[in-house]
């Protein structure tokens, strides 16, 4: 298996690491976003695990960093403009690397799995900055509704990343919340613990609901025995329903 690290931008986070399988042939291609509600003290590390094991299985893994809270720029809409860029750069390794941009599956994490389904809300927009198609999207536990999120947060009396997220400035609340855009019109897969406490499952319930009303092409899992992390934990047994769900995608 190949790893390489590759800059798609000249800010230090602006990189993904690229895994490789040694298979001939183009491979298909899972782009991995790491969560942490997107503060720069959670890195794409998160992730790796998760990564190493899809290349195992023969896909080619684009783990990408993007700038978070407390970086410049990254905050709405920069953190954003990262993961499309990052994508994007997609483009200009396929020749190299024997990627096949036509089997191009996002997977995100928590955080991730909100700027995962956010890229979906791009794809069939005119003149979307998306230049690389995607054909499905897997959300893990994800952040589908930033107003809920924050009720939560301030349920609990605990300040929230979501304010943090948008620069204060919460008019732009609707058109950073995937709940808010759908129909995304791609397939997605949302698979979320009953357990976890970061993120509630109610989030991905709702979400799922309100996506089947508007005709989405939308599958949701929940898993009565995990928590908030075991969804992208490669030896926890809620593993295999992620790995299972790639099936229907590619």
């Amino acid at each position: 298996m190949k790893t390489i690290e590759i800059a798609y931008g000249e800010h230090p986070s602006q990189f993904g690491v690229l895994r490789r399988p040694e298979a001939p042939g183009n491979c298909p291609v899972m782009v991995s976003i790491h969560g942490g509600f997107w503060q720069s003290k959670y890195g794409l590390e998160e992730n790796e695990p998760l990564a190493e094991d899809l290349a195992k299985r023969g896909f080619a893994t684009w783990n990408i960093e993007y700038r978070r809270i407390g970086e410049e720029g990254g905050v709405w809409p920069g953190t954003f403009h990262d993961v499309v860029s990052a994508v994007n750069h997609l483009d200009q390794l396929k020749d190299t690397h024997q990627l096949d941009l036509s089997k191009v599956v996002v997977i995100g994490h928590s955080a991730g799995g909100h700027l995962a389904l956010l890229l979906g809300s791009f794809l069939n927009v005119m003149d979307s900055p998306l230049v690389v198609p995607i054909k499905g999207i897997i959300s893990l536990a994800g952040v589908t509704d930033l107003g809920q999120m924050l009720q939560i947060h301030t349920e609990r009396e605990i300040t929230s990343p979501v304010t943090a997220f948008l620069g204060g400035s919460m008019e732009e609340l609707p058109i950073a919340s995937p709940i808010e855009l759908l129909p995304l019109n791609v397939e997605q897969v949302l698979i979320h613990g009953e357990l976890d406490r970061h993120v509630p499952v109610s989030l991905s319930v709702d979400y799922h609901r309100r996506a089947e009303e508007l005709g989405d092409s939308v599958r949701l899992i929940t898993l009565p025995e995990a928590d908030h992390f075991m969804v992208v934990d490669p030896t926890s047994s809620a593993w295999k329903t992620v790995t299972d769900s790639l099936e229907g995608l590619i």
